[in-house]
């Protein structure tokens, strides 16, 4: 079994989690939404040691993926995200982006299918497409080391708010209850925003998970 560890800075002005999910055994890792400021990420980067394999984005809003492109490139690796996500990551009006500061439009090198499976880094990665917070919203379950990274999808005892463009209350609803909570109990869970969970802890106390 692969030593699976993680690091996380809180980036940007609504406080995005910005997670580097590394493997020990062969010190390669994967960026889970860079949410802003590449000289940071980067500086997290180069302190764990690890060569960095690749980005993936949960979803398009501005505040998960400002960095992307600058950190992409600095190291040379490929843009993941779900293929629903296509138009929102490259209309700042709809990233929301443009409402906060200079528009931002990007686009992925490699679009992402519900249920695909990657193995990125040594590591093997469950896409689940849980749309709800935005029509492409993806969580990332890494089975080995049972962490599940929920972008806006799933938060302690809430979820992901759906006033957004192509968001859905009856959506991420289903995405919960249908994707997530079949997840082993002990699953640690990991969101955009706010404090770690698990699935467990959702199971029982998580109103929409009901």
């Amino acid at each position: 079994m692969s030593k699976i560890t993680l690091d996380a800075k809180v980036l940007g002005m609504i406080g995005t989690n910005c997670y580097l999910v590394k493997n020990e055994d062969v010190k390669q890792a994967v960026l889970i939404d860079p949410a802003d400021d590449a000289y940071m990420i980067q500086n997290m980067i180069t302190m764990s040691g690890c060569e960095l394999k690749a980005v993936l984005l949960t979803h398009g809003h501005f505040d998960h993926m400002t960095a992307a492109k600058a950190v992409c490139v600095k190291n040379h690796v490929n843009l993941y995200a779900n293929e629903a996500e296509r138009e929102m990551l490259a209309d700042p009006q709809m990233n929301l982006s443009i409402n906060y500061q200079e528009g931002v439009s990007i686009e992925a090198d490699c679009w992402l299918k519900d249920g695909e499976q990657l193995h990125i880094a040594g590591m093997d990665i469950s896409v689940i497409h849980t749309p709800g917070h935005t029509s492409g919203g993806t969580c990332y379950y890494f089975k080995e080391a049972g962490f599940l990274f929920s972008g806006d999808t799933l938060f302690m005892a809430s979820v992901g708010r759906t006033d957004f463009p192509t968001g859905s209350m009856s959506q991420i609803v289903r995405s919960v209850k249908e994707k997530l909570m079949i997840l082993p109990d002990d699953t640690k869970v990991f969101p955009g925003h706010g404090e770690s969970t698990s699935i467990g802890y959702e199971r029982k106390f998580n109103p929409y998970c009901q």
